[in-house]
């Protein structure tokens, strides 16, 4: 499956039913008098995040929505059927933005479930009943509906995970990935092997959260070099980051610098979000390089990294030890029995 995480669309609501222009001819009824019912009202657009969808791709070959317009009155002062809403299903983690030069912010569906009314259908118009007066006893007067919404919008989906790998490429962030999630990511001796976000699930001690491995970055790419630093915004809403730097990289104190200016040039907070340092690729050089590399990294950051080998599994546990401290731990309401007694009602049986 491809991964797209942009899209615009265009969505169109509908628009209301007309009204009716009828009449009563009943036998032996001598005056009948105006029966034209109202129109119904044209379908709404909405937008509902489901979770089982993890990219826009969809959105690549179908760009255009319209909701149904609302159904004509009829005589007998029947109103007319108003439209279906038009549900557009999009992954869990999409923002809808206007289409204009700020791409001001509509919506963000960050919970499974979750909908939004972007567009309200048309209201249907009014049939010739609804004109009768006393002095108008037969009036032919009717409305056509009122028009439907109509908008062009962006798609961004920007994915849900716990932590983030951030790194120069190359600096092991898809062999972290494959070693501690079931994740497959593609692993390769050159640079951007990784050229769409990954995502995996960790299992460690009884908890679990999601980890979230981006393409990686490298001097200057908040002005578009390499792959650029737009899907950074799949680590925006991270609780943790893990800061990979190789320990075969040669200068592991540039290396990190290189990537916290480019976090900074981002912006949307990533400089400011709690990080774990990683000393990665250890199994790559022996034990005396990566003393030099650890303490180049203390006088730069003021932190000791963990030394950690996704290929050898040196380091695994304590690193995701040091995840679990640092995430806010998932709280599950327990029911107790008498809660359990309560929720279902009293009874005298």
């Amino acid at each position: 499956m491809h991964f797209l995480d942009q899209a615009k669309i265009y969505v169109s609501s509908g628009a209301g039913g007309p009204g009716a222009v009828s009449f009563r001819r009943e036998k032996y009824i001598e005056f009948g008098g105006p029966d034209g019912g109202d129109g119904g009202k044209g379908a709404d657009i909405v937008f509902r995040a489901v979770p089982n969808l993890n990219t826009l791709i969809d959105f690549r070959y179908t760009q255009h929505f319209r909701a149904p317009r609302g159904k004509g009155g009829a005589g007998r002062n029947m109103t007319g059927a108003g439209g279906k809403d038009l549900v557009i299903d999009v992954p869990v983690g999409t923002q809808i933005l206007a289409d204009d030069e700020e791409r001001s912010l509509i919506a963000d569906l960050t919970k499974e479930g979750q909908e939004v009314r972007l567009l309200k259908g048309g209201m249907g118009g009014r049939g010739n009943a609804s004109y009768k007066t006393s002095t108008n006893r037969a009036p032919r007067q009717h409305q056509p509906g009122e028009p439907g919404e109509e908008a062009w919008v962006w798609l961004r989906l920007k994915l849900l995970a716990d932590v983030g790998l951030v790194g120069l490429p190359n600096a092991g962030k898809s062999t972290l990935l494959n070693a501690v999630t079931n994740a497959k990511a593609k692993v390769g001796a050159y640079p951007f092997t990784t050229l769409h976000p990954k995502l995996g699930v960790v299992l460690h001690k009884g908890r679990s959260f999601v980890m979230a491995d981006i393409p990686g970055l490298i001097e200057g790419a908040a002005e578009g070099a390499g792959i650029g630093d737009r899907f950074l915004g799949h680590v925006e809403r991270t609780k943790l980051l893990i800061h990979l730097v190789d320990a075969d990289g040669g200068d592991p104190a540039k290396a990190y610098r290189t990537v916290r200016d480019e976090l900074d040039a981002y912006g949307a907070g990533l400089a400011d979000k709690e990080e774990i340092l990683v000393l990665s690729r250890a199994d790559t050089v022996d034990e005396d390089v990566i003393a030099i590399a650890i303490e180049e990294l203390e006088r730069e950051t003021g932190k000791t990294p963990l030394v950690v080998s996704a290929a050898a599994q040196r380091g695994i546990e304590s690193l995701l030890d040091r995840v679990i401290e640092k995430l806010p731990e998932r709280v599950v309401p327990k029911t107790t029995d008498d809660e359990s007694e309560d929720e279902k009602g009293w009874s005298p049986l």
